[in-house]
């Protein structure tokens, strides 16, 4: 493989966390979060509403959880070491997130990712309105950022490894030259042309031809 990308879901892949869950604690709204979560994974309603009525328990709650939130967050293992993999074999790795800008910047800076795309949390007055902000990064707005990237890079899809673990990822999944299940749910793994169930995102490094390390 010459050029090519590797893009990486977010909630449970890069990151070992769900973030949406860390900020429900913040906000003493975990139990609400989760019964939400789990009707939208019966299918009982979109990821846009579920992501509304999540955000919507956070209202009022002060945004001073964000910096909370990010120093409990923890970085999966092998995730360093795949970046480090793909940048030495000339390709891009990229990030894409139903969760939150205000997580996800800080880590894919350190990290070192080419781009990465998630949504944002309204703050009015030092605290959350329950809102996002920007356009709704769903599955379809996940898969559209892997086709853009590709195309900005003149990289065909052919050429594209997508990483993910959660019914949100397969759109991009489905358009990629190469679909990894990361610890994925059932309907992922099905769908998927490989799945890795240890948490060691440096095992991906070998589908473009690389060792990690």
């Amino acid at each position: 493989m010459s050029r090519f990308i590797v893009v990486c879901d977010v909630d449970s892949t890069l990151i070992n966390d769900e973030v949406i869950d860390l900020l429900a604690d913040a906000a003493g709204t975990r139990d609400a979060v989760a019964a939400i979560t789990e009707k939208a994974m019966r299918g009982e309603i979109e990821f846009a509403e579920s992501l509304a009525q999540r955000v919507g328990t956070l209202r009022g709650t002060s945004a001073k959880a964000l910096d909370d939130v990010l120093g409990a967050v923890t970085v999966t293992n092998g995730a360093r070491q795949l970046v480090h993999a793909v940048h030495e074999a000339g390709g891009y790795i990229i990030a894409v997130s139903g969760g939150f800008h205000e997580i996800l910047d800080p880590i894919a800076t350190q990290l070192g990712l080419d781009a990465w795309a998630a949504n944002g949390l309204e703050v009015v007055d030092g605290a959350f309105t329950g809102r996002t902000y920007g356009p709704l990064i769903d599955a379809a707005a996940k898969a559209n950022f892997l086709t853009s990237f590709a195309k900005k890079k003149r990289v065909p899809l052919s050429s594209t490894i997508a990483v993910g673990d959660g019914a949100n990822d397969l759109a991009m999944m489905n358009i990629a030259g190469l679909s990894v299940g990361f610890c994925a749910k059932q309907a992922v793994r099905e769908a998927a042309n490989v799945n890795i169930d240890v948490r060691d995102l440096s095992l991906v490094a070998p589908f473009f031809g690389r060792r990690a390390s």
